[in-house]
């Protein structure tokens, strides 16, 4: 996968979130991601990482090996 597919699916389970991905060790399975949305106010961070991982379905089990995750809402 690139950082890039791995965005374009967090954004389309998060409208509007705002999504910057990148490739942690440029081998295509370790990533980086902030994720910034209003949808997030007033959950746990578990809840919200929980969030993030629903909008990868299993590609997080297959095709990435780490996500590394900073959630959050907008400031």
């Amino acid at each position: 996968m690139t950082a890039q597919e791995v965005q374009a699916l967090i954004e389309a389970g998060l409208p509007g979130a705002t999504v910057d991905v990148s490739d942690q060790r440029g081998t295509g399975d370790h990533f980086v991601a902030v994720v910034r949305w209003e949808g997030f106010r007033d959950l746990s961070l578990v809840d919200q990482h929980k969030l993030v991982y629903a909008t990868l379905g299993d590609r997080l089990t297959r095709e990435i090996h780490a996500l590394q995750l900073q959630t959050g809402v907008p400031e």
